[in-house]
């Protein structure tokens, strides 16, 4: 999501952030409650009004509370600046007071004002009032204190939501960098069953292979049917791993922010189009983009705006940090574009390995360590050549139906369940292969997993599992279960072994 803290995006009209394909933008209730302020928004009818914007919105619960650094509010935006804003905070269990950056009148905001914004604001998507701490506080108290705060807090925002079938109130699951109080805050969060759980507290500071360890463990245990929302985040390589580790939702300032500095996100990296070598570069902001910025002229709305344009207007004109938000924004909903079709496509790992080749094209030991390992723990090898196929065939037979084949193909044996697909055909039992039984009401099931592909072997594994489609009529039809054997797939590499359940 872009983030357009004030109803606005900086540097481009409502109109010209749609033509980006845009469809749901972040604005902030905590700047939004100040300026215009709730009679205002009550009276024009809500932030969708306000700004001309036809699409959805995110708004943040606007107290972002506790202490980081500047470089990471620089970085990561309105969720810290906010920290910068209440440097006199005071936490309590009722809200948070803090003096108005404006004229110092003392103020406190509420889980249930902060509700009462939201729906004022009318955003289609809200988040609860939270108590945060960076992830690298070494204050184990304070960071249990605000986790636990944070569910009561939860609990508050649901009861005083008024528009709950229209507006969907996200909680946020805290716990800084200790993976057992995540997963207490994750189950107690469920547990309140709101239409979306977002991860917060991160981009803070920590390293990169912690974040990926809290988001891992996180979602590990999040619904799969719920959109997970991880705040904050925004670097194209962040981006791409999380989608890995089961993330689906994600807002950050950065690519705006870095397009005032003159900066251009493309898939090769960040070019710094201050930079002299520039000056005579008449090439696209980056070749193939599909952005008004970059299309030809003489494509529809195309202003084929060049490189040399931008480095000569960057230090001293806006229009320069206005084309490149255009074109930073359109990238970063693109690649999310193109991140969804792969993983429909069930190509998400050889995207991933495109992905990093062309953001490191010299070599691979460029790749970040923290990705290559991120990516390993969910079957991903960003340095292995290997492309394989793997095919698993699952023999079933009870006494109706006399056996039948059903095929799962994937490229990431770990990503993927291994009995789905479709039904191949009737066939014999394969004679090389892993069986496994169950008995679902009085009848035993039999399911065989077969490898066929000289890079996959099978092994034995626990006993096959029965899991009924309909309990209530399992009785009368036992060929209704789906039934699962397991087995370990274990590709064969001179290097290195995946194995998968």
């Amino acid at each position: 999501m872009p983030v357009a803290t004030q109803a606005s995006l900086k540097g481009l009209t409502p109109e010209q952030l749609e033509e980006t394909g845009c469809r749901l933008c972040l604005n902030n209730t905590y700047h939004l409650g100040l300026k215009p302020g709730q009679d205002v928004l009550a009276a024009v009818g809500g932030a969708h009004k306000l700004q001309g914007w036809n699409h959805n919105i995110l708004t943040d619960s606007g107290g972002y509370v506790g202490t980081t650094t500047t470089a990471t509010m620089a970085q990561f935006g309105d969720r810290f600046q906010m920290v910068s804003l209440l440097k006199l905070a005071k936490i309590t269990e009722e809200g948070v007071e803090f003096l108005s950056p404006h004229d110092g009148t003392p103020m406190l905001l509420t889980p249930e004002h902060s509700i009462g914004l939201q729906n004022t604001i009318g955003s289609d998507i809200i988040m609860q009032l939270d108590d945060v701490l960076v992830t690298t506080s070494p204050d184990a108290r304070r960071m249990r204190e605000a986790m636990e705060r944070s569910v009561r807090w939860l609990d508050r925002c649901i009861a005083a939501h008024r528009n709950p079938d229209t507006q969907n109130l996200f909680c946020i699951v805290q716990g800084g960098l200790d993976l057992d109080m995540r997963r207490e805050c994750c189950t107690a969060m469920m547990a309140r069953d709101t239409p979306g759980i977002a991860i917060g507290g991160l981009s803070g500071g920590e390293a990169k292979a912690d974040y990926c360890r809290v988001v891992a463990c996180c979602t590990e245990l999040l619904p799969e049917l719920k959109p997970r929302y991880v705040m904050g985040i925004g670097y194209p390589e962040d981006l791409v791993v999380s989608v890995a580790l089961g993330a689906d939702m994600f807002d950050c300032v950065w690519p705006t922010r870095t397009a005032r500095f003159g900066n251009a996100v493309t898939r090769r990296g960040v070019l710094n189009l201050r930079n002299a070598r520039y000056a005579s570069d008449f090439r696209p902001v980056e070749n193939g983009c599909a952005c008004a910025c970059c299309r030809p002229r003489d494509q529809q709305g195309g202003l084929g705006v060049t490189r040399a344009f931008v480095h000569h207007n960057a230090a001293k004109e806006t229009v320069a940090a206005h084309l490149l938000t255009i074109h930073n924004v359109h990238y970063q909903l693109d690649l999310m574009r193109r991140v969804r079709e792969a993983v429909v496509a069930d190509e998400y790992p050889a995207f991933l390995r495109r992905f990093f080749a062309d953001l490191y094209p010299d070599s691979r030991a460029d790749y970040p360590a923290w990705a290559v390992e991120a990516l390993r723990g969910v079957g991903v090898d960003l340095l292995s050549d290997e492309e394989t196929m793997y095919k698993w065939y699952l023999w079933r037979s009870d006494k109706s139906t006399k056996g039948q084949l059903y095929e799962s193909k994937t490229t990431a044996p770990s990503t993927a369940p291994i009995a789905t697909g479709h039904t191949a055909g009737r066939l014999s039992p394969p004679a090389a292969a892993v069986s496994g039984s169950a008995v679902l009401d009085g009848v035993t099931v039999t399911v065989t997993a077969v490898a066929l592909s000289e890079a996959v072997s099978l092994e034995p594994s626990p006993p096959a599992v029965a899991v009924p489609v309909d309990p209530a009529s399992a009785a009368d039809r036992p060929s209704a279960a789906v039934v699962v054997a397991s087995a370990l797939a274990t590709r064969k590499s001179p290097t290195l072994e995946h194995r998968s359940s």
